[in-house]
């Protein structure tokens, strides 16, 4: 269990993987959602060739990933990849 955002996986197989973001006013104002944001961009884009082709991954964001660190996330993110690919 992430306690920086609960994660949604299909995987179907057809066109490359791709993210889906929700980051809602819950976790902080503009600047700090549109950070969230940039950061689970980041390492999913790092994580994402783990993952089968064709991984459509969703990730809403919960209050606790504002003020998560990078190595947090990274880990977090990792388990899903991982979750995702066996």
């Amino acid at each position: 269990m992430c306690p920086e955002f609960v994660a949604y996986y299909r995987i179907d197989g057809v066109g490359p993987s791709r993210l889906g973001l929700i980051v809602g006013k819950s976790v902080g104002n503009a600047v700090v959602r549109h950070q969230v944001s940039r950061r689970l961009r980041h390492e999913f884009a790092r994580h994402m060739m783990r993952m089968p082709s064709g991984t459509q991954v969703v990730l809403r964001a919960l209050p606790a990933a504002s003020g998560a660190s990078s190595a947090e996330l990274a880990s977090s993110v990792a388990r899903v990849a991982d979750k995702a690919s066996s």
